[in-house]
């Protein structure tokens, strides 16, 4: 896949839309694997992201929630754009989460993640503080006024506790540099909602496409962008040519172990990206290892019951340790 020029239409560029980029199909969200002494393991990252491509990914996000990004310095993250950047060459675009409280943070990791040679770049609402729709609007027209890269919007209330409702997404969809947006909000109706009020000039990816994946897909979805390809591909990545192919049946049993698997890796005290470096510890795959607190790895219980699920929800080929 060819990558966007990434232009900019702050600086004076053509306006940027859903039709400045080729970006499309399942794009994992991909881990930041640590060595024991909590350094950024890029040897592994390479690993994972060569082997997610060969599984039919169609392009690479990093340092987001998946990554960790919260326990990540600035300097860590320009380093994981370059590695990123350097293993997604010619097979498809980087896109560099940016996640942060503070415009003038954002704008220094855009800035970096263009050095970097990234494509474009995620971004959240600020987090923890609870903002009116007004000042979520406020904070994505100051970093888009200074973005040097195409911008994913990216809606995890659960996460960042302030929301981009269809009605914001609609806003923000006019703004230059905004070509997409990641809809993770977990809600079927407001992922729907959203795709009809912004597919004519964004292209919209559905986050939880363990969930329901196959639905927004054939609903006209861009892509998928998710995390559990890093334990189950390349399951969760067939699962969007199966369903554009008409292939609906298989598809749908596909969604099946994909909504299975979200329920292991979120009860018995789990949580999501613990429980995804275990699974990739336990499946052999480069990209797990340990988590950096605030996070921390999974309990010996915890870890014995999630790889008895595993046993039973996945097919013996697909584990390879």
């Amino acid at each position: 896949m060819d990558a966007p020029s990434g232009c900019n239409a702050a600086e004076g560029g053509p306006e940027v839309n859903r039709s400045s980029i080729n970006w499309s199909g399942p794009m994992p969200a991909i881990t930041t694997p640590f060595h024991a002494d909590m350094s950024v393991d890029e040897d592994a990252l390479t690993a994972n992201i060569t082997r997610l491509f060969d599984a039919g990914a169609t392009g690479m996000v990093a340092a987001g929630c998946t990554g960790e990004f919260w326990a990540l310095s600035m300097d860590e993250r320009a380093r994981i754009a370059e590695v990123t950047v350097a293993a997604c060459k010619g097979r498809g675009p980087a896109i560099i989460g940016t996640g942060s409280i503070l415009e003038g943070e954002v704008i220094e990791q855009i800035d970096r993640a263009k050095d970097a040679g990234a494509d474009g770049v995620l971004v959240l609402p600020p987090f923890f503080a609870h903002l009116t729709d007004a000042e979520v609007i406020a904070h994505f027209e100051a970093i888009d006024a200074r973005s040097s890269l195409p911008i994913v919007l990216y809606n995890i209330p659960g996460n960042a506790g302030n929301a981009l409702t269809p009605d914001i997404a609609d806003i923000l969809a006019d703004l230059d540099n905004v070509v997409a947006i990641k809809e993770s909000s977990g809600s079927w109706g407001n992922f729907h909602a959203t795709l009809l009020r912004v597919r004519d000039r964004l292209r919209v990816f559905c986050g939880p496409s363990s969930a329901y994946g196959v639905p927004a897909t054939l609903a006209g979805a861009d892509g998928l962008i998710d995390c559990f390809p890093n334990v189950w591909a390349p399951g969760c990545l067939e699962m969007w040519d199966l369903a554009r192919s008409g292939r609906t049946q298989e598809a749908w049993a596909l969604q099946s172990t994909g909504i299975a698997l979200t329920q292991l890796f979120t009860s018995e005290g789990r949580t999501l990206y613990p429980s995804t470096k275990a699974a990739m510890d336990y499946l052999g795959f480069a990209g797990g290892g340990p988590m950096r607190p605030p996070l921390r790895d999974l309990s010996a219980d915890a870890r014995n019951s999630l790889i008895a699920g595993l046993n039973e929800l996945l097919p013996a080929p697909a584990k390879v340790a």
